[in-house]
């Protein structure tokens, strides 16, 4: 702060040396000097009253802050800057907007794309579901699409983008059944469900296309195609004629992956596997009753107390039980089950595991297993398994054994690699109409193909007992419990694995064998493979 006797001299000092260096540019810097000189009051003077030296500090501060007002803008003219209209501010949420309505009015894509003399380029555009607001994936896909469009317009191609929408399937059911209460749901035809499904799919096409056009997305919107346009669903329906005229078309019965949640089946693209899914396995016995005269000799002399162990994360899929499965390159062996081990090693590996009747039983026992999961199952049951006889996985090929379930006798079959010495006993239980590979080898030995579950996930009439019973829930501890009464329980033990679930309602599914409409390819698998060749691919690769 200086005292205004040297603030004075001071600026006469600057004001020659900054007018001789900088010419014009003191008057401003004068100015400044001019209105801090006149209103400080220092220590090195005498301030008359008491009163001004109290508050002259403030005064000043104000003054100077009133000059600093009235100076403004005086020297605006001396500086020589354009003149434009265009804001200072981005002002997107306005002006965004107001250029693409410019674009639509003057038909802008359509007019560069027409007054591009070179060649097409046609993007049809794979077509999101009409189902819903946008995200972040919509952006995306359509935004990197526009990218590509007007880069082969900047190159002189004819750009033509053909928006469209999916306006059929379930995620539109979905959306419907979702917004409708209990009693209006009860009331629900399937025809009064495909008319709302239409006209949310309709409402939604025009809400995603204002979302996409403000997304600043160039394309043809006022000729988008829709799935459910009359003209499209004929093309379908020829299509699927022709197919069906020349056989391609048939009915069948084959596990698929059923929501019940959804009552419907999924595609391995509609699963989703979330970490932390625990299932109730058990390790179970099935009682042989016979052995082929090939075998006999290996066998005979453990029968009636042989039986065959298996390991399963399915219980509930028991009754559906039609063959038992062996790797034939691996080697079996019959054990005995002598009793529980003494001390701290009786207790089972797994401190959540609960030990069936066939361990609690003082009976002699004999089972079949992997002769190389021996020792894993020792530990994990907490029992003595003394190896009596060893035998390879094929000599066990038409074994007979009784189901535990409807005393009927199955077989013992030949399965494919999925059996392994990684996990369960070597030994797969085998129920055609709730897996793939069990459907397989159920196609190469003529098994039944049983599946008494129906669309909501429940045991029907043909599960005798557990009928109406929820296969997840109280019909799976219904299954373990009656195998543990008939003896035929080994253990039992809470299992955490990746699980497919519905990806729409986050809910697990099954494996469920049902009456479907199929489409072969078989009659035209060559045909396609032969057109490969006649499409040009972008990229090649």
């Amino acid at each position: 702060v200086l005292s205004r006797r040297t603030c004075s001299s001071f600026r006469k000092k600057a004001s020659v040396n900054l007018f001789d260096s900088r010419g014009s540019s003191s008057l401003k810097f004068l100015s400044f000097l001019n209105v801090t000189c006149y209103s400080i009051c220092s220590g090195d003077e005498f301030c008359s009253s008491s009163k001004r030296r109290s508050r002259g500090p403030v005064m000043a501060a104000k003054k100077a802050a009133e000059g600093e007002k009235k100076e403004e803008g005086r020297y605006k003219h001396t500086v020589d800057l354009p003149k434009t209209t265009f804001g200072m501010r981005a002002n997107a949420l306005v002006r965004e907007p107001e250029i693409h309505k410019l674009w639509d009015d003057h038909q802008v894509f359509l007019r560069v794309a027409d007054k591009n003399d070179g060649e097409n380029f046609v993007l049809h555009d794979g077509p999101p579901y009409a189902n819903g607001n946008l995200h972040m994936g919509h952006a995306l896909n359509k935004i990197l699409k526009d990218i590509i469009n007007r880069y082969k317009l900047l190159q002189n191609y004819k750009v033509r983008y053909v928006p469209g929408w999916d306006c059929h399937g379930l995620p539109i059911e979905l959306k419907v059944l979702q917004s409708l209460d209990e009693d209006a749901k009860k009331d629900l035809t399937p025809s009064k469900l495909r008319a709302k499904a239409a006209k949310f799919a309709k409402a939604t096409v025009k809400a995603q296309m204002a979302s996409f056009k403000r997304y600043g997305v160039w394309a043809d919107w006022n000729n988008p195609y829709l799935t459910l346009d009359p003209e499209y669903e004929a093309a379908q329906i020829e299509v699927f004629g022709q197919m069906s005229l020349q056989g391609y078309i048939y009915r069948g019965k084959k596990p698929v992956h059923w929501s019940p949640s959804s009552r419907t089946a999924l595609a391995e693209a509609e699963l989703e596997y979330p970490e932390g899914h625990v299932s109730r396995s058990i390790y179970a016995v099935f009682r042989m009753v016979s052995a082929p005269p090939s075998t006999s000799g290996l066998l005979n002399e453990f029968l009636p107390d042989l039986g065959l162990a298996v390991w399963t994360t399915t219980p509930w899929t028991v009754p559906a039980n039609a063959a038992v499965a062996v790797n034939a390159k691996l080697q079996y062996a019959v054990v005995e089950i002598q009793s529980l081990l003494e001390g701290d090693s009786a207790a089972p590996a797994n401190k959540k595991s609960r030990p069936g009747n066939v361990l609690k039983d003082q009976k002699k026992v004999f089972i079949i297993v992997a002769s190389d999961l021996v020792p894993t199952l020792e530990a994990k049951w907490g029992t003595k398994l003394v190896i009596k006889k060893t035998l390879a996985g094929s000599d066990l090929e038409n074994c007979r054994y009784v189901h535990p379930v409807d005393n009927r006798q199955c077989p013992v079959v030949i399965g494919g690699d999925y059996i392994t010495t990684e996990s369960g006993t070597g030994l797969v239980h085998t129920a055609p109409g709730h897996g793939q590979e069990d459907y397989v080898t159920s196609l190469k030995y003529g098994l039944p193909i049983l599946s008494p579950v129906d669309d909501e996930g429940k045991f029907t009439e043909e599960a005798g007992k557990f009928s109406g019973l929820d296969v997840l829930g109280d019909g799976n501890v219904a299954v373990v419990k009656y195998l543990d009464e008939q003896m035929s329980l080994i253990m039992e033990e809470p299992y955490e694995h990746k699980y497919p679930y519905d990806w729409r309602t986050k809910k697990p599914t099954i494996f469920r064998a049902t009456e479907q409409w199929f489409a072969s390819v078989e009659g035209f698998r060559q045909a396609a493979m032969d057109a490969i060749g006649q499409v040009k691919w972008v990229p090649p690769q």
